[in-house]
């Protein structure tokens, strides 16, 4: 059995499609969501899918290794942020080295780092005037997304698309391609 934990700090859409590709999967496992923000919706939908999920506070994350103990106790094989916006401190990284894999909605290496994140990106990208934008699904290191690229999916960008129409377009390529590439990855570095 393959284990993977999910965290998320929003809604959860990525995090509910990758349950779902995986539930028919006896091979792979969603044992854990968590999440940095106590109220977030993607608590609520774990509930729903009946997979165990927790918050954890700024503290438990950066400053102890509650969370590192949780995830060896669970005998998590790979951790997937979907939609999760702090940075990932060295312990968690030391602790799944090329273990941890991001999803961010623009092609890097443009349109990452702090603050970039959902609309902010999509806005950046239609005031650039950009014909194409897409999704990379990369390995996390300690640096806002900077880690080695899995997998890139491109879209067009039309000249009338509002921001809106590009996060359409963006998050039709997440749940397309991300779950999959979770798949792909988790057999590559489990073999």
């Amino acid at each position: 059995m393959k284990r993977i934990a999910i965290f998320a700090s929003g809604s959860g859409s990525n995090a509910e499609n990758i349950a779902h590709y995986f539930k028919s999967n006896p091979e792979v496992e969603i044992s854990i969501i968590l999440s940095n923000k106590k109220d977030a919706f993607v608590l609520e939908r774990a509930n729903k899918l009946n997979i165990p999920s927790q918050s954890f506070t700024r503290n438990d994350f950066y400053e102890s290794n509650a969370i590192i103990d949780l995830l060896k106790n669970k005998k998590i094989d790979l951790i997937v942020l979907a939609g999760f916006l702090w940075l990932v401190p060295g312990s968690l990284i030391k602790a799944y080295p090329n273990a941890i894999v991001n999803i961010h909605p623009a092609l890097l290496p443009n349109y990452g780092g702090k603050g970039m994140y959902g609309m902010n990106v999509h806005n950046a990208v239609i005031a650039n005037k950009d014909k194409e934008s897409g999704i990379t699904i990369h390995i996390v290191n300690e640096k806002y997304d900077d880690g080695e690229t899995i997998l890139q999916a491109k879209c067009q960008i039309e000249e009338n698309d509002t921001a809106e129409d590009l996060a359409n377009k963006i998050h039709d390529l997440e749940y397309e391609h991300f779950p999959r590439a979770v798949e792909n990855y988790l057999n590559h570095i489990l073999d």
